[in-house]
């Protein structure tokens, strides 16, 4: 039966479930033989949605999906310029251990499929047009949510291509980054299998035994020779990397940390994003001053790398950068 399948069924179910984000079975343009293959060896089930939380200080929307093991991982709307970025999950908790984020604390259970990463798309879009009408404007993905990305590369490389793909939600490759901290095996399958999208390093210190204690994986694929591996890949035009770091109070927030870090990304093809350190419960790290942040970045603009100061949004629903974790939020329903 599967030969007799027309190609252009391929394309009706694309434009149904990705394009219009229908839940239901397609029916328009699919011949009842198809109809019969797709009911006995297709799923078109998406993650449930469990709970949403929505800031009171912005417009950020946290979700909390529950998937079809019971398992479950959050997803956040964030809101910017009259639309949305959607920060994504891709495993169960996460392996990598950092210790300024709080998904590190609820340890690794299992990666996702392509589907229920594609699937918090989709949700969250449904959502926003049924609460938010008009506003479903989601132009721009990051794979910062729960999880290493690149640690479970095949069902993210998959979801990229779905959310490419011209049948499918048709986001442009320079609207989709993949935040890593420093994983060198995706790395290398990245530069070669997704091209074009953009790159995110978790990088966070430039010294070594700080960046150790923030990054264990550091110990295994020390940050000189993720860079040394960054800087070959040759990129497109309009793709670009963004190293991040967060700021923590007394650890990282020094002029001389800020010398060190301008010193090491300066000639780059870079940009670094300021994150001040968003509070966990159980967490020792503390967030700088302003004043501290300011000086900061006022150093590295000596540097002429461009610099942004990120504004937490969301952190009072736990749903800024580095304060996710599907247990906690599992646990207050």
């Amino acid at each position: 039966m599967q030969n007799n399948l027309n190609k252009s069924a391929a394309s009706a179910l694309f434009n149904w479930h990705y394009k219009k984000k229908e839940l239901t079975q397609c029916v328009d343009n699919i011949s009842k033989s198809a109809l019969a293959f797709f009911e006995a060896h297709f799923d078109f089930s998406v993650p449930y949605i469990d709970t949403v939380h929505e800031s009171s200080h912005d417009q950020t929307v946290k979700f909390l999906f529950k998937l079809a093991d019971d398992h479950k991982v959050e997803t956040v709307l964030i809101p910017f310029h009259n639309k949305y970025s959607i920060c994504l999950s891709s495993q169960v908790g996460c392996a990598m251990n950092c210790a300024f984020c709080f998904t590190g604390t609820q340890g690794f259970t299992r990666n996702l499929s392509s589907s229920e990463i594609v699937g918090q798309f989709i949700q969250a879009w449904r959502w926003l047009a049924e609460h938010r009408p008009g506003d479903e404007r989601i132009l721009n993905i990051v794979f910062m949510g729960q999880g290493e990305p690149l640690h479970n590369f095949d069902a993210v490389k998959k979801a990229c291509e779905i959310f490419l793909s011209q049948h499918g939600t048709s986001i442009g490759t320079q609207k989709i980054t993949i935040s890593t901290a420093g994983y060198i095996p995706g790395l290398e399958r990245w530069s070669q299998d997704i091209p074009g999208v953009n790159l995110a390093l978790s990088l966070h210190s430039p010294v070594e035994k700080k960046r150790n204690e923030l990054i264990p994986i550091n110990k295994k694929y020390p940050l000189d020779a993720v860079l040394a591996f960054i800087d070959q890949i040759p990129l497109q035009k309009k793709q670009f990397v963004t190293y991040e770091y967060i700021l923590i109070k007394d650890f990282n927030d020094s002029i001389d940390d800020a010398k060190q870090l301008g010193a090491l990304l300066v000639g780059k093809s870079a940009y670094i994003n300021l994150i001040p350190f968003n509070a966990f419960p159980g967490s020792v790290y503390q967030q700088p001053d302003l004043a501290t942040i300011d000086q900061f970045k006022t150093v590295l603009d000596t540097f002429k790398i461009p610099t942004l100061i990120r504004t937490a949004k969301g952190d009072d629903v736990l749903a800024a950068c580095g304060q996710l974790n599907s247990k906690v939020s599992q646990a207050r329903l």
